[in-house]
C-alpha cells in the first residue's frame, strides 16, 4: 500500500510539473518561436522563465536546491519543449549534463559551491568536448591543462559548444598527461569560468538556432585547482561518459518532440487540404504516410521511456540510451521530411514550422555521439552481454 501511495504521489507530482511546463510554453515559446529562430535570437525572456521554473536544477538534488527530478520526468519535460522548439531544450539540457558531472564525480566542497548556483540559473553553461579535430573520438582531443603553482594552465581550442557565448563556465575535457597510455588516464574534467585567457566566437548553423554555439580559444587561461572535478586527474573521461548517457536520454527526447510535432501539423493539415475534391486525409498515400509517422513516433517514445527507467534505477543504459538515441533521431528525420512532402510547397515555406523541423531534427542524429556511433555501442553491448 505505502509503495503505491509513493507512486501516486510521484505521479501527481509529474502531472503537476509536467502542467506547468504546457502552460510556460504556450504563454512564453510558442508565441515568439518562430520569429526568434528566423533572427537567431538568444531568447533571453524565455531563460528567465526557465530559471523561475526551476528548469535549471530539474535533475540536481533537492539537497543542492534543485527539483531532483527523474531521468523518466525530465525526458517528457524535454519532449514537450522540443515539439515547440527544440533550441530551449539544449539551453538547459548541456547546463544540466555539466551540473552532473560535478554531482556524480565532484568534491563535497565542489557541489556545495557550484550545484546550488546551477540550480538557481545565476550560473549557466555546458560541456565542451568537441575539437577541430575531435568529435566522436574523444581521447584524440588536444587541449591541455598544465601544471602551474596551485592551478593549471590551459591551451587549446573547442569548437561547436553550446551555451558558450551566452553562459559562464564550461565543464572542459583536456589532457593532463598528453603522454599517458592508455590515453584516457591522461583526460581530465574541469570548470573553467569565461574570463581571461579565454575567447569565443559565435558559429554560424543550419538549424538549431536561438542557442549559441562557439568556438573557443584557450590561451594560457588560469584554472585554479580547485576547478578539477573530483580533484583527481586522469578521471575525466569516466567522469563526462556517465553524463552522456543522460545527454542521450535527451536527445532522443528531442526526436520524439520532433517527430510527434511533424506528425500532428501533418495530420492536421491533411484533415483541412483538399484535392480532387477531398481532403488529402482520405488519400491512401497520405494514410500511408501518416501511419508510418505515428508508428515512428510512439515507437521511439516507448524506447526514451525505456532507457530514462533503466537510468532511474541506476543500472548501466549504454545499450538502451543507444538504442533510443539512434532511432528517435532517425524518427525526427524521418517525419521532418515526409511532413515537408505532405505540406507540399507550405512545407518549404518559411511561413510554416516544417522548414524548421527539417532543418533541426538532422543535428540531432550527429550531438552526442553520431548515429553511426551507437550503432557500434548497440552492437558491443549486445555481444557483451550474450554467452559465447
Amino acid at each position: 500500500m505505502a509503495v503505491a501511495e509513493d507512486q501516486a504521489a510521484l505521479d501527481e507530482q509529474e502531472a503537476l510539473i509536467l502542467d506547468a511546463v504546457d502552460r510556460f510554453l504556450e504563454r512564453d515559446v510558442r508565441p515568439v518561436a518562430h520569429d526568434l529562430e528566423a533572427r537567431d535570437e538568444w531568447p533571453a525572456k524565455i531563460v528567465e522563465k526557465m530559471k523561475d521554473l526551476g528548469l535549471f536544477g530539474a535533475t540536481i538534488g533537492e539537497e543542492y536546491g534543485g527539483l531532483g527530478l527523474s531521468a523518466a520526468t525530465y525526458s517528457k519535460i524535454v519532449e514537450r519543449v522540443s515539439a515547440v522548439w527544440m533550441s530551449v531544450s539544449g539551453i538547459f539540457n548541456s547546463h544540466l549534463i555539466m551540473a552532473q558531472a560535478v554531482e556524480r564525480a565532484g568534491t563535497e566542497e565542489q557541489k556545495r559551491k557550484w550545484l546550488p548556483k546551477f540550480a538557481s540559473g545565476e550560473l549557466r553553461g555546458g560541456i565542451a568536448l568537441t575539437e577541430p579535430d575531435a568529435g566522436t573520438d574523444l581521447q584524440g582531443i588536444r587541449t591541455t591543462a598544465r601544471k602551474d603553482g596551485n592551478g593549471y594552465r590551459v591551451n587549446g581550442t573547442k569548437t561547436w559548444i553550446s551555451n558558450s557565448v551566452q553562459g559562464h563556465l564550461l565543464a572542459v575535457l583536456v589532457k593532463t598527461d598528453p603522454q599517458a597510455e592508455p590515453r584516457h588516464r591522461g583526460m581530465s574534467l574541469m570548470l573553467i569560468e569565461k574570463g581571461e585567457g579565454v575567447s569565443v566566437s559565435k558559429l554560424e548553423k543550419l538549424g538549431y538556432k536561438g542557442i549559441d554555439s562557439g568556438e573557443l580559444v584557450y590561451d594560457d587561461c588560469f584554472v585554479p585547482a580547485d576547478n578539477l572535478i573530483g580533484g583527481e586527474e586522469g578521471r575525466g573521461l569516466q567522469q563526462i561518459l556517465g553524463g552522456l548517457e543522460l545527454g542521450r536520454i535527451n536527445v532522443a527526447a528531442r526526436g520524439v518532440g520532433i517527430a510527434r510535432a511533424c506528425l500532428e501539423e501533418s495530420v492536421r493539415y491533411a484533415q483541412q487540404r483538399k484535392t480532387f475534391g477531398k481532403p488529402i486525409a482520405d488519400h491512401q498515400a497520405i494514410q500511408f504516410k501518416l501511419a508510418d509517422m505515428a508508428t515512428q513516433a510512439e515507437a521511439a517514445r516507448l524506447l526514451v521511456e525505456q532507457a530514462a527507467k533503466a537510468y532511474d534505477r541506476g543500472e548501466r543504459c549504454d545499450l538502451e540510451a543507444g538504442m533510443a538515441k539512434l532511432f528517435a533521431t532517425e524518427a525526427a528525420v524521418h517525419n521532418s521530411l515526409e511532413a515537408m512532402r505532405l505540406h507540399g510547397a507550405y512545407g518549404y515555406s518559411k511561413e510554416f514550422n516544417i522548414e524548421r523541423y527539417y532543418r533541426d531534427a538532422p543535428l540531432l542524429a550527429i550531438g552526442e555521439g553520431t548515429n553511426e556511433l551507437q550503432r557500434i555501442i548497440i552492437a558491443k553491448q549486445l555481444v557483451a552481454r550474450s554467452p559465447a
